[in-house]
């Protein structure tokens, strides 16, 4: 491996919105500092692996929602 071409790699605090804390390894600031989160990882699908399960809809109740209110039971004649 080359020696100089590779970022500082140490120990930082992150801290999460709540107030709770853990130490791990990254690149950000240097040894010993502190990464204050603003999204709780808690609730975040990009940090529990999408455990919050999101209310999906189907592809009729899409089509439902968005043309609902037009009226294609009636068809019109051409002497209208």
């Amino acid at each position: 491996m080359k020696q100089g071409i590779h970022p500082a790699y140490h120990k930082i605090t992150v801290v999460a919105p709540d107030g709770s804390s853990f130490e791990t390894r990254s690149c950000y600031g240097k040894e010993g500092a502190t990464l204050q989160l603003d999204v709780d990882i808690t609730t975040h699908p990009a940090w529990n692996a999408g455990k919050v399960i999101l209310k999906r809809t189907g592809q009729m109740d899409k089509f439902a929602n968005k043309f609902g209110s037009m009226n294609f039971s009636a068809k019109k004649t051409a002497t209208e």
